[in-house]
């Protein structure tokens, strides 16, 4: 090999590192550039939330007090002034868990010790009122208005709280199950159901890349009226805790404007029709594929003259499972964050948490309910 022949490989080598090398930083930069977009993002809108929060204080309850995150978290409630707290517990352990991590703004929550309550035989009684339907007799009442969770739905039944978050400790279940049996469904709503916000890296997308998705956390195979209340909460959901001033609200399926038949289509086009009835000022549209929702090229094509198509900002799907999945395929291969699931419908906000929970999450669920709990204020 020639002196130029060795030249000439060692330029190319020399070259097509470069070029290597150059793609993978190009590739790291836009990385940074893009989780520094969705960070802003994610702190823009927990920053908003947290903000209107702060505006109109709302009480808040956490019958889990004594648990390390939920005690963590309300003291940063506290501290920042987010909500006024009420602590389910008893008041010594919970003076003495707060000595234990150094909390500071403790004492600025009110504490209800369930086994030494003044207020319970008021309740009891109340309960045992609200379920004699179903047999309850005021010995059971009695016994249940020292678990937290009841007595926290008893203390917002009466008016002494907004709102309820458990599950740090608690299944989904037992969070529930009070909050249906003592506060019950908001008026004109017969079933519960779970939003989630994603907030994506597409702001074309959305409400600037964030969207409001529901039901993805309870009601498994809703009919024809539960979708079209689980569209209208969802949208309700969008403006009180999402923000968003105008919610455009997409009835998916795998058909858009007849393109198929069958019978979980036809459930959809009915609930658009019952959703419409229900919230004559609902702006929303259906049936719809995700693609003809979301992107105003496809939109043309496959529903002109939609006023909602190409531009949703509120996507219902036809039930639990396609929500469960879809929700996290979006977070897993998007790379979306997701914030929830919401509990919506019910007259009162009760939020559950997952018993994976960190002290973050808590702190933003009580936000979230705050918001929440202003809006049910306005019905």
């Amino acid at each position: 090999m020639d002196i130029d022949q060795k030249i000439r490989k060692k330029t190319q080598k020399n070259y097509y590192r470069y070029e290597y090398f150059s793609y993978f930083c190009t590739r790291n930069v836009i990385s940074k550039l893009q989780n520094r977009y969705k960070s802003q993002q994610t702190m823009d809108l927990v920053e908003k939330i947290i903000a209107r929060a702060k505006s109109d204080k709302q009480r808040i309850v956490l019958p889990e007090a004594t648990e390390e995150r939920t005690l963590k978290a309300a003291d940063q409630v506290l501290a920042d002034g987010v909500a006024d707290l009420i602590l389910i517990g008893n008041i010594g352990a919970i003076h003495a868990e707060a000595d234990k991590f150094g909390l500071k703004n403790i004492d600025k929550a009110t504490i209800i010790d369930p086994e030494n309550n003044p207020k319970a035989e008021e309740y009891a009684t109340l309960l045992a009122e609200l379920r004699k339907k179903k047999g309850m007799t005021i010995e059971q009442a009695r016994g249940l208005v020292k678990n937290p969770l009841y007595l926290g739905c008893m203390i917002i039944k009466t008016g002494g709280a907004d709102g309820q978050i458990s599950g740090a400790l608690s299944t989904t279940g037992d969070t529930l199950r009070p909050a249906l049996q003592i506060i019950k469904c908001a008026p004109g709503i017969t079933c519960v159901s779970g939003a989630m916000l994603l907030i994506t890296k597409k702001p074309e997308y959305g409400e600037n890349g964030v969207l409001v998705m529901g039901d993805v956390a309870v009601t498994p195979m809703p009919d024809a009226d539960q979708l079209s209340q689980i569209a209208v909460c969802t949208a309700e959901t969008a403006k009180a805790v999402a923000g968003f001033s105008d919610p455009r609200v997409a009835m998916l399926s795998f058909s858009t404007k007849g393109s198929a038949s069958h019978e979980v289509v036809d459930k959809v086009v009915e609930a658009t029709k019952l959703a419409k009835e229900r919230d004559p000022q609902l702006k929303i549209d259906g049936e719809l594929q995700a693609d003809a929702a979301l992107v105003p090229a496809v939109a043309d094509i496959k529903a002109k003259g939609s006023n909602i198509a190409g531009k949703a900002n509120v996507l219902i799907v036809p039930c639990l499972e396609v929500g469960n999945i879809a929700y996290k395929l979006v977070q897993r291969l998007g790379d979306a964050i997701a914030l929830g699931p919401i509990l919506q419908g019910i007259a009162r906000p009760v939020n559950d948490l997952s018993r994976g929970c960190s002290v973050d999450d808590i702190y933003k669920m009580v936000a979230i309910t705050a918001c929440q709990a202003q809006d049910a204020k306005k019905i």
